[in-house]
């Protein structure tokens, strides 16, 4: 079943360990249909419970915790590591796409720092839920394969019921893993790391003349790709740390993440950002900022005139700005129904975001409501008021310029703006729910999640924004 690529690297990169076993495992969640998709034994089910709470070990796994360092906001710890995550090794789905394969609270590691190496129920089903919504809303990101009950308590500021999850990724790469073996001035290892993350994610840069250059432009790609993603849907990561900020553009880490309600770029919910350093409009130039360190770890690779390939860094990093913009303004024409592309369509999105923040309205709404007014009836959840009612009119006047068939662009319209999202009161309500024993709230918001797009009947109750005593204020973080 499993392969061990990562697990061939230099003893440096990692260190074997064991999942620690626990109480009494339950399977809390299964998830069907991407074990189909890996290719997964059916009667691997019956077994869950077990498996991937770490009391079994399955034949042919490997266990071991990934060795990496990170700036956490911004300070530099030299070294983090996998503290209570264990990947047991990688699978290749039926299309041969390989996959790691992590349990993640399955006990101490040689890098938990003193921790117990576990997770609490409420952190674990956040992710599950959430990289499920996200999966649904067609960004990149992790998934979760299973959420399994560990009958044990973690402490925390609280005593909690215990759980693992299985994280399902493309790799677990991640910015702080070159930072790493740059910080002892390992450069040897940051070659070997990098030719790996090329061999396995970005195999069409093997014969590219400046294989550290292009890795760096390829990386700087899918981050600018994934967090124009993030920005089209009102997600904010919470903690974009630089071991958090995965080298295969996937969301990864679902701490303290949270959705706009109502729109405000200065939007910050973790209880860890005290400053807002990675606020909702602050994270494009935060991904900027973690590629500038992935620049820092590669650029001693790159051969050679020294001012040259500095040159050739900083003309990476900088030209990050532009290909986000380019992603972002895509993906916002498509969520106002523009097939075409005209001059001052970047300053009519801006216009749109400007109206919502100046009435405070809630963000995913006001974008579905554009749906109604394309179709021509009334947009009756967008919020009324005289900048709104300006940009109504110039909306309609770049519509009525577009070629493209109305059905078409509302089609589009539909497939861009989401109806239903993991709203945070549903969330906590959910999660508060389960760790009284009760899945029903949960088990209900991950069916809906799951079809984003769709606004039928069943889809409403989860589609309501919160009541002013619902809004949550802050989100925190499951260590």
């Amino acid at each position: 079943m499993f392969e061990h690529t990562y697990a061939a690297l230099p003893a440096g990169f990692h260190a074997a360990v064991a999942p620690t076993p626990v109480k009494a495992p339950r399977l809390l969640a299964w998830n069907e249909a991407l074990a189909a998709d890996l290719g997964l034994d059916a009667s691997l089910a019956s077994r869950a419970a077990d498996v991937f709470s770490g009391n079994v070990v399955p034949d042919g796994a490997q266990p071991i915790a990934l060795a990496y360092a990170g700036h956490q906001f911004g300070h530099f710890v030299p070294q983090l590591g996998d503290g209570r995550a264990i990947l047991l090794g990688e699978v290749v789905d039926p299309q041969g796409r390989r996959f790691d394969v992590q349990l993640k609270g399955a006990g101490p590691t040689p890098f938990s720092r003193r921790g117990d190496g576990r997770a609490a129920i409420g952190p674990v089903l956040r992710e599950y839920l959430v990289s499920e919504a996200m999966h649904a809303l067609g960004i990149p990101t992790t998934r979760s394969l299973a959420a399994v009950a560990t009958g044990e308590i973690v402490v925390r500021d609280e005593l909690l019921p215990g759980a693992v999850l299985t994280r399902v990724a493309a790799s677990h790469v991640r910015v702080g893993t070159f930072q790493y073996f740059a910080a002892q001035g390992d450069d040897a290892s940051v070659a070997r790391l990098a030719d790996y993350v090329i061999a396995r994610h970005y195999p069409a840069l093997r014969d590219a003349p400046n294989r550290p250059l292009a890795l760096l432009q390829a990386v700087a790609e899918r981050q600018a790709r994934l967090v124009a993603a993030w920005m089209h849907v009102g997600f904010i990561h919470g903690v974009m740390n630089t071991d958090n900020a995965a080298v295969s553009g996937e969301t990864i880490d679902y701490g303290p993440c949270a959705f706009l309600d109502e729109y405000h770029p200065g939007k910050a919910f973790s209880a860890i950002d005290r400053q807002g350093r990675y606020a909702f409009g602050n994270q494009p130039p935060i991904a900027q900022w973690n590629l500038a360190r992935l620049a820092e770890c590669l650029l001693p690779l790159f051969p050679g005139d020294p001012d040259v390939a500095l040159a050739d860094a900083r003309a990476a990093i900088e030209g990050f700005a532009d290909v986000y913009r380019g992603y972002w303004l895509a993906g916002m024409r498509r969520k106002l129904g523009l097939a075409t592309a005209e001059d001052g369509d970047e300053a009519l999105a801006q216009a749109f975001l400007e109206a919502l923040q100046a009435v405070e309205a809630d963000f995913t709404r006001s974008f579905r409501a554009l749906v109604a007014a394309a179709e021509g009836g009334a947009p009756a959840t967008l919020p009324k008021s005289p900048a709104m009612d300006a940009w109504l009119a110039r909306w309609r006047e770049r519509l009525a310029r577009e070629e493209t068939p109305a059905a078409e662009r509302i089609a589009m319209m539909r497939a861009a703006n989401p109806a239903v999202i993991p709203r945070n009161h549903r969330v906590e309500a959910a999660l508060a729910a389960a760790a009284e024993g009760d899945l029903g709230p949960f088990e209900a918001l991950l069916a809906a999640v799951r079809r984003p797009f769709d606004d039928g009947p069943a889809q409403a109750p989860f589609m309501t924004p919160p009541e002013p005593a619902e809004r949550v204020r802050s989100t925190f973080c499951g260590t």
